[in-house]
């Protein structure tokens, strides 16, 4: 049945001959990408990378507004294994992130891996043959394990208010930029404070006539010390041997000393004494600083860093209104407050779905549900990368991983090695399968969760994307990184039940009586399972 439902969504043409792979990634991003990476320098050759975009790059592909930049320092959000990168500034933009990834991907080979212009339809686990049957625009595929790369920056979350449709001139989500329209002279609308406001508003100020920010929640902003590296910095780097690791290594510490304060409120008072300070100097009027100060705890919400987006408020083109966006009428932006604001161009900086995995509803496990409604709005997984219904599928950048101040890159770096372990194991005991076990995952979020209850995540006074909509936090990790990369450096056999191949068939016994088929002994065709212990 869950077989047809996928197939009543795949176009004719996409029913073609099944192609057999070892492993397949979902996704062309940096968590694609270092998987494909990390697989083939494990031994797994056979591995097909398959995104839907024209071209690699996730994110950093679809994000092209002005100002697109990382707020983790570049040496930090990037692979350990490309040590020699010399980045141009401490605190890349798109462009160069994205050439990066594009640098790396063509020195590791990854060409003749990457299929672009791909889109997975769907997928379901055929128990029968241990493998995951894959609809995709360019067919169907079968594959040993799937790996879902697409991480949880993907969809985009988009303004939807009464009269939006109507808006008589362009809409621009950040994610989803029209690099055609041109915004100098023009009236411009701002609808969000999050990471990508405080990047674009800065960035379009300037070529803009009139600026407006509505903004529903004040955020926490730290100075970012984003500056250029000069050349001769990056030649002392390549000189001297280990400068490159020590320099990764002390920005790690210090994204540690963020994330301490986050699970501990009294420390977080601290950086919020540094963040009151950096509103005092760049906004002197005392409203506009009231207007932007948070009543919640630093790290309630994703902490933002920025030196221009205090100063450009400040502004006399630029205006901010401290409430949210109720109705649009025409080309008029209605707030809550009854604030009405004329515009030619409306930019919704409004974030992403965070708990929304692509594939989540035609992904079909053990037992013909999918993904989403074995989730049923509340994601969970064993170490953010192994779901329980799901054989040999693996996540990367999945639920309850991340934090406020870790680099994406070292805990996808952390989870790789453990999707290279778990493999291996495979390999080498000669099984087709394994799927963590319910009691172990449940055993494991219900630590996780409990740890949550305390830091500033859960109770620091807001409402965020970390949380689902039953409050449950779907996005943080409650200890240091330090302690998940050793909780995924060596992989847990005793957490999993492991398939063994089926059996073949006997060879036809002899039938010398003549007995009709139904009463001669019936041999099955059948598969053994181990639970919770390495066979």
């Amino acid at each position: 049945m869950y077989q047809a439902r996928i197939e009543a969504g795949i176009p004719a043409q996409a029913r073609r001959p099944v192609r057999d792979v070892r492993v397949v990634v979902v996704g062309a991003g940096f968590s694609g990408i270092g998987a494909a990476i990390r697989l083939r320098e494990a031994g797994f050759g056979d591995v097909l990378v398959l995104e839907k975009g024209p071209q690699l790059g996730g994110t950093w592909r679809e994000n092209t507004y002005p100002g697109c930049a990382c707020d983790v320092p570049s040496s930090l959000y990037s692979y350990s294994f490309t040590p020699d990168t010399a980045w141009s500034r401490v605190f890349a933009g798109q462009r160069e992130i994205h050439a990066y990834l594009r640098t790396t991907a063509e020195r590791h080979g990854l060409g003749e891996v990457l299929r672009c212009g791909v889109r997975v339809l769907g997928a379901r686990w055929d128990p029968a043959a241990g493998r995951w049957l894959l609809e995709t625009s360019d067919g169907a595929y079968s594959a040993a394990v799937l790996v879902l790369a697409t991480g949880p920056w993907h969809v985009p979350q988009h303004l939807d208010v009464p009269g939006i449709e109507e808006f008589t001139g362009p809409v621009l989500h950040t994610a989803e930029w029209d690099q055609s329209v041109d915004l100098a002279g023009r009236r411009v609308v701002v609808v969000g404070s999050g990471a990508s406001a405080v990047q674009v508003v800065p960035a379009i100020q300037a070529r803009a006539a009139k600026v407006h920010l509505f903004q529903r929640t004040a955020q926490w902003v730290l100075p970012k010390p984003d500056l250029p590296v000069p050349a001769a910095f990056n030649w002392c780097l390549d000189c001297l041997p280990g400068s490159r690791g020590a320099l990764r290594a002390g920005q790690y510490a210090l994204q540690e000393g963020l994330g301490y304060a986050f699970r501990h409120p009294r420390a977080a008072r601290l950086v919020e004494a540094g963040a009151r300070a950096h509103l005092r100097l760049a906004v002197r009027d005392r409203q506009l600083r009231k207007a932007l100060t948070p009543d919640y705890r630093l790290g309630c919400k994703r902490l933002l860093t920025s030196s221009t987006f205090y100063r450009t408020l400040a502004q006399p083109h630029v205006s901010l209104h401290p409430t949210a966006v109720t109705a649009v009428r025409g080309n008029e932006v209605v707030g809550a407050d009854g604030t009405t604001v004329q515009t030619d161009v409306l930019i919704t900086a409004t974030g992403f779905r965070v708990g929304e995995l692509p594939l989540a509803k035609t992904l079909y496990g053990t037992n013909g549900r999918t993904l989403h409604e074995a989730w049923d709005g509340e994601p969970q997984a064993y170490l953010g990368t192994a779901v329980s219904g799901f054989p040999n599928l693996f996540l990367l950048l999945g639920p309850n991983v991340l934090g406020g101040s870790t680099s994406a890159i070292t805990v996808l770096e952390a989870q790789l090695t453990y999707l290279t372990a778990a493999l291996s194991h495979l390999e080498q005991d000669g099984h087709r399968a394994l799927e963590v076990l319910p009691a172990a995952q449940n055993a494991h979020n219900t630590t996780v969760q409990e740890a949550l209850r305390t830091t500033v995540y859960n109770s620091g006074g807001c409402t965020s994307y970390y949380l689902s909509p039953t409050g449950r936090n779907i996005f943080a990790w409650p200890w240091s990184t330090g302690r998940l990369i050793r909780r995924l450096s060596s992989f847990d056999p005793a957490s999993y039940t492991w398939y063994a191949p089926a059996e073949p068939e006997p060879e036809p016994e002899p039938n010398p009586a003549g007995l009709p088929a139904q009463a001669r002994p019936q041999h099955g065709h059948h598969t053994s399972v181990v639970r919770g212990e390495q066979p």
